[in-house]
Order: structure tokens, then sequence, then C-alpha cells
């Protein structure tokens, strides 16, 4: 090749590069290291990315505090679950509530407006956004109480996944029996490494569970906005040891986020009218974007629990108790609601769902 057509292939090549990174946002960058130094563990944020995001999340005014008075009993017949709260607390409690989920602030989304008691509306037909407020309400007070090791003194409530609308983002329905967000449900572990080399049971490792694994992990860094050493070492991804904090507080968000839609959410199923089913008629179910909508840390690490404690789930936020609530610890944070419908009445009846879905190979 003579020298001058090697010259003028690489000026061609310098042109295509220079217009391809006219093309590229080249706004401010950002490298925070996540894990051990020497290992390019680190993320790299674009800035203009971040903000943009940011800028779209909205924290809810909080309401003005209800003081120190003393818990119930409440003047209102049927609260079986904030019933360990003031009168004042209980009213805050519920008008956040209806603004968090409804978007609205209008009562009706839940209730029978001609008798809030009542399960049912003038018809007769069960007010299905009621019995499932009921549970999800006791499913956020047993997440802030049972999984510090993954909200830690942030916390959840209703607005963390809603965010102002009925259905939160990210809600899932069974599509195929190998559909890998089964993980966050019925399906155990997502490695594909191995010392063994001959076919058996315990050997998992092949190129359909390794693109089971695949993505699944894709969907994670998506959900939080991360790159792959948020987690792990890229030297040794299946290391423990060698991988940063992170991975732990991730391992007890997988493993809060089986029990939550094994124990809450899926059992809903015979509560939720047939347009909120999905196609093999199972009830939603979460995973992590629901909650995190794309950021490492939920509404990018806004404390609303801490101003509701209500929905805390213990007596106190970050060492420090809530005044005139929780004088006993709740009896009934995790048990299936007590209502007067016979299809909710079956809610602790539904079998699990493994047993209604075959089981496919990735088991």
């Amino acid at each position: 090749m003579s020298a001058l057509r090697a010259r003028s292939m690489t000026v061609a090549a310098l042109a295509v590069a220079t217009v391809g990174l006219s093309a590229c946002d080249l706004g401010k960058k950002e490298t925070i290291q996540s894990g051990f130094r020497g290992t390019a563990m680190e993320q790299a944020y674009d800035m203009n990315r971040v903000d943009a995001a940011y800028s779209q999340v909205a924290i809810p005014e909080v309401l003005p505090p209800a003081g120190a008075s003393p818990p119930g009993p409440l003047p209102w017949q049927n609260v079986q679950v904030l019933n360990d709260i003031s009168v004042a607390e209980f009213n805050r409690t519920m008008i956040a509530m209806s603004t968090w989920v409804a978007g609205t602030g209008n009562c009706a989304y839940c209730h029978n407006l001609a008798n809030l008691a009542a399960d049912t509306l003038p018809s007769g037909e069960p007010i299905y956004t009621k019995i499932v407020a009921r549970r999800m309400i006791q499913m956020t007070r047993h997440i802030n109480a049972q999984y510090e090791e993954h909200v830690a003194n942030t916390g959840v409530t209703c607005y963390t996944c809603h965010v102002g609308k009925p259905l939160p983002n990210g809600l899932w329905f069974y599509a195929s029996q190998n559909d890998y967000l089964r993980h966050y449900l019925d399906r155990d572990g997502a490695r594909v490494i191995t010392r063994q080399i001959e076919p058996s049971n315990g050997n998992r490792s092949s190129v359909k569970q390794t693109e089971w694994t695949y993505a699944l992990m894709i969907s994670q860094s998506n959900s939080l906005g991360v790159n792959c050493t948020y987690c792990h070492n890229s030297r040794a991804f299946s290391s423990w040891e060698e991988a940063p904090p992170q991975r732990v507080t991730a391992y007890h968000g997988i493993m809060m986020m089986r029990d939550v839609n094994t124990n809450f959410l899926a059992p809903l199923e015979p509560v939720y009218p047939a347009v909120r089913l999905g196609a093999m008629g199972d009830a939603p179910k979460a995973q992590c974007i629901t909650c995190h909508n794309g950021a490492y840390k939920p509404l990018y690490g806004a404390q609303m629990a801490k101003d509701y404690p209500a929905m805390w789930g213990r007596a106190d936020w970050n060492g420090a108790p809530f005044p005139g609530l929780y004088q006993t610890p709740p009896a009934a944070d995790t048990a299936a609601p007590v209502v007067t419908d016979a299809a909710a009445e079956e809610v602790a009846a539904v079998p699990a769902p493994a047993a209604r879905v075959r089981a496919g190979p990735n088991d």
C-alpha cells in the first residue's frame, strides 16, 4: 500500500470519527469509585442525564405532623391495619395515601363515600382497591421492619412505587415458563459457573441458562441505572469476597422481592378484577425497577418514611422513637386481611405460583 493511500485512509477515518463524536453527548461526566482500587470498579455518570432524571422526581410536600397525641381508640369501624396510631396520625396518613396512589386526593378511589367503613360499593360489589390497599400497607410496614439490610433508614412508602399513579412501573405477569422475572418469585440462583464437565442436574452452565442469567443482570442494571461493576468485581464476577458491599445490599433486595411477590402480591389474585390480571390469570408482581425507576436509590434517596411513622412498621426511626406511636407491636402486620367479601376471603388459600405454572428447564 502506498504512503499516499495510507495517509488518505487515515484522514478519512479521522473524518468519520469526528462526525461520530459530533453526535455524542460530550457533557459533564462524573466517575465514582464503587469497589476496590485498581480493579476498574467505578460508575461513570453522564451528569446531564442524571440531572434530567433527577428533575423529574417530584416529592410530595410533607403534611403537618400529628404531634404526640396518644394512639387509639379510633372512632371508626372496620379499621384493620392502621389501628395502632392516633386519630390525627390516621387522618394525615390517609390523606397522604390518597395522593401517593390515586394522585388526586380523592377518597372514593378506595372507599364507598356513603359508608366509609364498608368493603363494598352500594351495589354490593367488593371495593378491590380498598382490600388491596390494606395488604399493601401491611407489606410496606413489613419491608421497613424486616428488610433494614436493603432499605436501611430510608425506608419505603406507597409513593416509592406508585409515584402518584394507581399502577406502579415495572409490574409483570407470567409470560412463559422461562421468564427471567420469575427469579423474583419462584426461581433460585442466577449462576452459570461450574467445575463439572459432564452433563448433570447440578451442572446448569448452558447457553440457555447463560442467556437467562444475563437477561436478569441487564434488567437489574437498567433498573438501577448502573453498570455491572456497581455490584461485581469484573475480574471475578462470581466472587463475593472481591465484590463491593452493594452486592450484599442487592442480594437482600432480591430476597425482599421474592417475599413480597410470594406472600403479598401474588396471593391477591382472587381479589383483582379480570382487567387487572395477566394473560395467564395471575396477579401483578414487582421487580427492581418498580421501586428504583432507573435510580440507584428509589427517589434518589428521599427519606419520606421518617415523616409518616404509620408506614414504618417499628417504633423508631434512626434510633429516635416516634411520639405516641406503636405502644404495643402491631400484631397483624403479616397476617392476611380480614374481609367480608367471599372472593377476598380466598386470599390466604391461593396456591403458590409455582404450583400453577409448570416448571421450565431453568429449574
